[in-house]
């Protein structure tokens, strides 16, 4: 079945904010899913080397669930449209996990909550990429994607301080008698959570409206011939694939590998190592975690800072000596983290952590797209994704192993390890061969263009 989409009309700017509004929501409450999990894991009763084997739902979702979506909310049309149903079950779903899962009784019932939160925030978040494109004419398109990414940044860096202002500014206290039980400040982030979600997410459902499609043409050959069809062609595509998507998936593999080290043992390293915790749910690792929120939220907000300086950067290098140069700088201060014993120096690897950040989330995508013909991107975007997914899979399967045998179940160590994964990324990417080199392709891109 295919859509036909048009007469889109200019839409005013606060229009716009309208439309992107319920990712700040959506980005609020995948945030405090990224920065406590681990936290409430390690509270429940789990060991450093359980964990990433308990994280395994979230590349899991987004592998299968974001295709998925897209799938069939391009097929979708209802009474209140073709995006917006998907943004409402996923923001219900969502906002139900949110509000169970600091809740959690026992660590398999968190593990199992983490799987419906992914996959919730996925339902949502998938179509949410595809609205922009859906309603608004091409002269609009960066500056809908530009908002949506400020959506994006700014959710993050508040729902990372959320905690650490609960308690500092709204004196509310973690006290406990018993160090399994997840704090107060976690327990009300996670309602605000809900609540900024669901009100986000339904202010776009209630001030946007959709274009109904003006035709719909049906396949008239059968599933089974359809199905054959498909696979033949996916399987050619994937052999035909661009050199520099092939080159790009050494880069990303330890990129995202790196990445992942960092998001499943930065929290609870910081913890451990900085605060001196020694037994979870004692003030000192409430602290340390409430800290490391903070420091999540220092990234975040150096990478929506650093992400406007790429472009400038881009044109006096070029596009893979900026995101080698980033990556290399994300590794060493990631590494720095081993020699660092004081809480407010730790907020210098956070800067050099954002800009590389800050790169991850557009050079590579950028690079990529320029290989590519528009009648196949949206295909090798889906299998690109993979390539995030994988390294992934493979930290939540093995990292656990690793722990064990030759880190000593040290998050730190991990943590630096992540950083090690980055350096080689930034090594790799030598190897990548960026069109912008051979064909006069403007090099400009900006992170808020291409996170969403």
């Amino acid at each position: 079945m295919t859509i036909e989409k048009t007469n889109k009309q200019t839409l005013s700017f606060c229009q716009l904010w309208n439309m992107s509004f319920g990712f700040f929501g959506i980005q609020y409450g995948w945030t405090l899913q990224i920065a406590n999990t681990s936290a409430i894991y390690e509270y429940l009763g789990a060991n450093a080397e359980q964990v990433p084997l308990l994280w395994l739902a979230a590349p899991l979702s987004g592998l299968f669930a974001q295709p998925i979506i897209g799938y069939f909310s391009d097929r979708t049309w209802t009474c209140i449209g073709r995006r917006r149903p998907y943004f409402l079950i996923g923001a219900i779903l969502s906002s139900i996990a949110l509000v169970l899962m600091p809740n959690s009784p026992s660590l398999w019932i968190a593990a199992g909550l983490l799987w419906i939160l992914d996959t919730s925030f996925n339902i949502s978040m998938q179509p949410f990429r595809a609205f922009v494109s859906d309603l608004l004419p091409k002269q609009q398109i960066t500056k809908g994607y530009t908002i949506q990414g400020f959506f994006i940044g700014f959710g993050a860096v508040i729902a990372s301080l959320t905690p650490f202002f609960l308690n500092h500014f709204f004196g509310i206290t973690n006290s406990s008698t018993s160090e399994h039980t997840i704090p107060l400040t976690v327990k009300i982030s996670f309602y605000l959570g809900a609540i900024i979600l669901l009100f986000t997410v339904f202010w776009t459902i209630f001030t946007t409206k959709e274009n109904p499609p003006n035709t719909i043409e049906h396949n008239s050959q059968s599933t089974n011939q359809s199905l054959t069809i498909i696979g033949q062609e996916i399987l050619l595509l994937i052999k035909t694939m661009p050199n520099t998507m092939k080159q790009l998936a050494g880069v990303q593999f330890f990129t995202w590998l790196g990445m992942f080290c960092v998001f499943l043992y930065l929290p609870t390293a910081i913890a451990h190592h900085i605060f001196g915790a020694i037994i979870e749910g004692s003030p000192s690792y409430t602290a340390g975690i409430e800290w490391a929120g903070f420091c999540i939220a220092v990234y975040n907000a150096v990478c929506f800072i650093f992400s406007w300086f790429i472009p400038k950067i881009v044109r006096v290098t070029s596009r893979k000596a900026t995101h080698s140069l980033c990556l290399f700088c994300g590794g060493l201060s990631t590494i720095s983290l081993l020699f660092i014993h004081n809480q407010y120096l730790i907020l210098i690897p956070m800067i050099g952590f954002g800009i590389a950040w800050a790169s991850i989330l557009s050079i590579p995508y950028a690079i990529l797209s320029d290989s590519l013909t528009t009648k196949n991107t949206g295909f090798y975007l889906g299998i690109f994704n993979t390539f995030i997914v994988a390294p992934q899979i493979v930290a939540s399967l093995g990292l656990g192993w690793v722990m064990v045998n030759y880190l000593h179940s040290d998050r730190l160590l991990a943590v630096a390890l992540g950083g090690v994964c980055l350096v080689l990324a930034a090594f790799l990417v030598k190897g990548v061969e960026d069109p912008a080199n051979n064909n006069q392709i403007d090099p400009e891109v900006t992170c808020c263009d291409l996170i969403s």
